[in-house]
């Protein structure tokens, strides 16, 4: 069985952003990276029960272990057998000429409006009944707060959610409706986990990290298990990218079942950090004023989880960037060409797929592409605002 030895991290001050220095080359030098690490025995078993509770609620290789093994195929089918029931199987729907064989996976139609119910649903029902018991905590701008909320209310779990102030006021009445307790902190990523990580560690609730944990990968690479699946001549797929989880988990999958096609991640140029990270081979974190600049509050996050960084260097090809202006131009032809609400975090891979098919590498493939539609929980006054003139009201 293959090993992922990936290096300890440490932290440095450069050029006003803060860098996570990680040396992946041994990853890259030591297996082939365009197959996922094996299954088997040993380290490498399904995900379990946890180990660990209190200020992280995590195991080793839930959260941030650079060391752990990467999640296999056979840990997203096994969560895909766990969402059976929960998680809808979204339908790939036709964007443009039908003989160009151009697909959104709309993950907007989940019950909770977004992918996010598939790495929580696995997450929670991961623990242990006494952890269940206990509750659950979690960080996050509005989607992941939402699954982990109907999550909890499925398993029969309290949930307390901390989501920053500028999340949309729709994502948090969804997550109140579900039962949660919402905290709400200041915009900074950081002030949400560090408040999760507290709560979690005075009332002994079990976290659950919105991307940075192999539950949640497990979970969210289900998408990609169903597109690999329901498309044979699958050419190319497009994934937004914000923690990284969702990228994570389908690049995975699509290249354990369709090694031959090309994965991308999509990100807005006002919050590349991952793009950054990607390219330099480590995390580098993002100035919170900086992310916030993109409508796009799905991708805010100030800097890619280093597990997600490992699974993206082992199994995406790239990661290319769409400005403001194109991402409000996909939400209005996803209404128009698909019939689909999409928030601009959604339409990141609409974006791409439209207006850089070239940066993505997409000129010339023969065969399917399929861009991920990540969520369509947008603010009414602000997707009338993007339907009416592309501008939106001001941030």
């Amino acid at each position: 069985m293959a090993k992922w030895n990936l290096p300890r991290v440490t932290r440095r001050q450069q050029s006003g952003r803060r860098t996570f220095r990680a040396d992946y080359e041994s990853v890259r030098d030591d297996v082939d990276l365009r197959l996922p690490c094996p299954g088997g025995g040993g380290d490498n078993r399904p995900m379990t029960t946890s180990d660990a509770h209190g200020d992280t609620g995590t195991s080793s290789r839930r959260h941030g272990d650079a060391d752990a093994p990467l999640v296999t195929l056979d840990d997203i089918r096994a969560a895909a057998t766990t969402l059976r029931g929960i998680a809808v199987r979204t339908p790939l729907v036709g964007f443009g000429p039908s003989e160009n064989r151009r697909f959104l996976k709309a993950e907007s139609l989940q019950p909770i409006g977004a992918f996010k119910i598939r790495g929580a649903y696995v997450a929670v029902a991961a623990l242990t009944d006494d952890e269940r018991r206990r509750g659950v905590i979690t960080y996050s701008s509005g989607n992941h707060a939402q699954g982990v909320a109907r999550a909890a209310r499925l398993l029969g779990a309290r949930a307390v959610i901390v989501m920053p102030s500028d999340a949309p006021a729709i994502k948090r009445d969804r997550v109140e409706a579900d039962g949660a307790e919402v905290v709400i902190v200041g915009p900074a990523s950081d002030a949400r986990r560090a408040t999760a990580e507290r709560l979690a560690a005075e009332r002994g609730l079990a976290l659950i990290p919105p991307y940075d944990d192999d539950r949640v990968i497990a979970g969210q690479g289900t998408c990609g298990l169903e597109i690999a699946e329901d498309l044979p001549d699958l050419a190319a797929v497009l994934v937004p990218v914000g923690g990284g989880g969702l990228a994570a988990g389908v690049a995975t999958a699509v290249r354990a079942l369709r090694p031959t096609a090309r994965i991308v991640g999509v990100e807005p140029a006002l919050a590349a950090d991952a793009l950054d990270s990607f390219r330099a081979r480590r995390v580098i974190e993002w100035p919170a004023e900086d992310v916030a600049r993109t409508s796009a509050d799905g991708t805010r996050a100030r800097s890619i989880g280093v597990r997600n960084l490992a699974h993206l260097l082992a199994a995406l090809d790239d990661i290319v960037t769409v400005d403001e202006a194109e991402i409000d131009a996909a939400v209005r032809l996803a209404a128009t060409d698909a019939r689909l609400v999409v928030e601009p975090s959604g339409a990141l891979s609409i974006a791409a797929l439209r207006f850089r098919t070239r940066e993505a590498g997409l000129a010339g493939l023969d065969g399917s592409v399929v861009a991920v539609v990540s969520g369509g929980n947008v603010d009414p006054a602000r997707y009338a605002a993007i339907l009416g003139d592309g501008r939106g009201p001001p941030a």
